[in-house]
């Protein structure tokens, strides 16, 4: 079972939502320099988390329906964050306060367990990524995220998916031809 459909579940039956926020496309739920301590369930849209090197964008994440979301750096040392966050097209958060989420994990040990779960898969998925921009060819890219995340391609513009990928649209749109 995927953990983290498992806690969605658990903070919707307890009802711990905080808020809700409506993002028109192209808006931001985040922008750099700014402290984030809040963590977001997509309801409906898409969302990227990039940064903005010297004019060059950097896509690291992104967030559809059913996804939870947050700029994780801001959210665990509580400090500013280089992370924006953007609505792809019109977009829908849940909205939970640390301290609210933070006693809702503490509450019980089956709490503690899936979030630990939840940040071992993000910390392994975020290290076979590394792995694969440093040693697979596009195509190899491709193929694996394709076969991690086939949702992906359904929610997200392909510009981005290529900016993740470290490719040109071009190569991605070559790539998806064969």
């Amino acid at each position: 079972m995927n953990p983290i459909s498992v806690l969605i579940d658990k903070m919707n039956e307890e009802d711990l939502w905080d808020d809700e926020i409506s993002l028109e496309r192209n808006e931001y739920l985040k922008v750099k320099g700014s402290i984030d301590t809040n963590l977001y369930l997509v309801k409906n849209g898409s969302l990227r988390i990039f940064l903005l090197e010297e004019l060059e964008e950097h896509t690291i994440r992104f967030g559809y329906k059913n996804n939870l979301i947050a700029s994780l750096d801001s959210f665990l040392n509580e400090k500013p964050s280089d992370f924006y966050i953007q609505a792809l097209k019109k977009t829908t958060v849940k909205v939970i306060h640390k301290k609210n989420y933070i006693s809702f994990i503490e509450a019980s040990t089956e709490n503690k367990k899936i979030w630990f779960k939840i940040l071992e898969n993000f910390v392994l998925q975020q290290m076979e990524r590394e792995r694969d921009i440093l040693t697979s060819s596009p195509l190899e890219r491709y193929r694996r995220v394709l076969k991690r995340s086939p949702q992906l391609f359904q929610e997200i513009p392909n510009k981005y998916i290529a900016c993740y990928l470290r490719m040109t649209p071009e190569t991605l749109s070559r790539i998806k031809k064969y």
